[in-house]
């Protein structure tokens, strides 16, 4: 390979790994952004499908033993848990007591 060719391969390779890079730093960025754009709901989670903290007798994701239980929560986008319709009622940004 002549020097020219050999240099040009390498500024493209360094390039491609740099815009790689670059590329999972927004990823990153865009996670933080989506994890500050949600917020717990309370009472909107079929049995099983919980997020995280669904009360006594349960350890954490997807352990809600019935639809709606007031103590488990949902991640949902912020400012939308209060219009969440369920048979029980509305979401709620607090535990609901059964």
């Amino acid at each position: 390979m002549k020097m020219p060719t050999l240099t040009l391969a390498a500024f493209t390779l360094a390039a491609v790994a740099a815009g790689g890079a670059l590329a999972q730093d927004k990823k990153m960025d865009n996670k933080m952004m989506d994890e500050k754009a949600m917020e717990k709901c309370y009472g909107v989670s079929l049995a099983g499908k919980n997020d995280c903290a669904a009360g006594p007798g349960t350890t954490c994701a997807g352990t809600s033993k019935v639809d709606y239980q007031g103590n488990a929560w949902k991640n949902v986008p912020k400012g939308t848990c209060a219009s969440i319709k369920t048979p029980k009622g509305t979401g709620s940004l607090t535990p609901v007591k059964a």
